[in-house]
């Protein structure tokens, strides 16, 4: 019988499958565009960024809280958060916010699902 995944390795397949829809979603032959300061590259080499923190389980996986970022924008620049906010616009930014404070938990079970349903959805982009 198949040892059962720890938690971690779930999370961060869940991680993975999620970036990469994120970074393809919205993509015009293979290349997307940071929210924040508009550089277009190829998605394999831009970021899932996140407006509220992955920290916070009830938006780390929300499709709303998580857009396409360069790498100097996410990581260099903490984010870019007020340009991501007005991306967002205020009553969707207040929601996140409001999102994040809320106590989520996910189950194994919830998270294997969820990793299907990016899965389906990364397949359906092609």
């Amino acid at each position: 019988m198949p040892k059962k995944p720890s938690r971690k390795t779930i999370v961060k397949k869940l991680d993975t499958i999620f970036s990469i829809y994120i970074r393809r979603r919205y993509s015009v032959n293979e290349i997307s565009t940071c929210v924040t300061c508009n550089k277009e590259d190829h998605w394999k080499n831009l970021q899932a960024g996140h407006f509220m923190s992955r920290k916070h389980y009830a938006t780390r996986w929300d499709e709303d809280n998580v857009e396409v970022q360069c790498m100097g924008c996410n990581v260099y620049r903490y984010g870019e958060q007020y340009l991501f906010a007005k991306y967002l616009g205020e009553d969707k930014a207040d929601e996140l916010l409001f999102k994040s404070r809320q106590i989520q938990k996910f189950s194994d079970v919830e998270l294997l699902e969820l990793i299907e349903v990016y899965k389906d959805k990364v397949d359906n982009l092609s």
